[in-house]
């Protein structure tokens, strides 16, 4: 059965997806944007969820010192898939849809309205966020994790234990207390290998589409 959170968005999702990661430049995008263009049949609405530190404007990712409602939250549609954005690529491999949504750190509830909003028009989503997972229980969720690099959010940490999957770099080596990660955990979840630029395989592909299919 899909998530009851889905359905309790509307009825026409049939299910969302959320791509993670423990740091930035570390392949999520490239994630999405493998999924979508090997399931172009799910019709993909795709959104990225970028939250900025204090002092940058969510309206343009600038320095700002202007602290308003106003620049709270922004969120745009991409309607260019050349424009050379992460939510550019998203169109380009095949999205029917593609959003930007920006909020300052730690402010992602105030966005969810109008994420919610984006959501009641989409077939099936993609979403590319680890803070995401506090507000709605996706159908399936995926992080990017590499054990090489030690930097780690603390969203991506906070909510690891209800990620579904992981993709991990091909002989990547996890161990005990990296990241502050438990990893008996890790053990526990199902793992998918890459070689960069090469971050979507077909075995990922395969587990997403089977794992949506049972969730109809």
């Amino acid at each position: 059965m899909a998530s009851g959170v889905a359905k309790a968005l509307h009825e026409g999702v049939v299910a969302i997806v959320v791509v993670g990661g423990h740091t930035r430049n570390i392949g999520k995008t490239s994630v999405v944007a493998g999924l979508i263009a090997a399931l172009p049949e799910r019709r993909w609405t795709a959104i990225k969820i970028t939250q900025f530190g204090h002092g940058v404007c969510a309206a343009h990712g600038e320095p700002c010192a202007c602290q308003t409602a106003s620049h709270g939250v922004a969120v745009s549609q991409e309607r260019d898939r050349k424009s050379g954005t992460d939510s550019a690529r998203f169109l380009a491999a095949g999205a029917e849809r593609s959003f930007w949504v920006r909020t300052r750190q730690g402010e992602l509830s105030e966005a969810m309205t109008e994420i919610r909003s984006v959501l009641a028009g989409a077939e099936n989503a993609i979403v590319e966020s680890n803070s995401l997972l506090r507000f709605l229980k996706p159908d399936l969720s995926l992080s990017v994790l590499d054990p090489s690099r030690s930097d780690f959010k603390g969203s991506a940490l906070r909510y690891l234990d209800r990620v579904d999957a992981l993709i991990v770099p091909q002989g990547a080596t996890f161990v005990e207390g990296w990241g502050g990660v438990s990893l008996r955990m890790l053990e526990t979840k199902p793992k998918f290998e890459f070689v960069a630029p090469v971050y979507c395989t077909p075995e990922l592909v395969k587990f997403v589409d089977q794992r949506l299919q049972e969730s109809l």
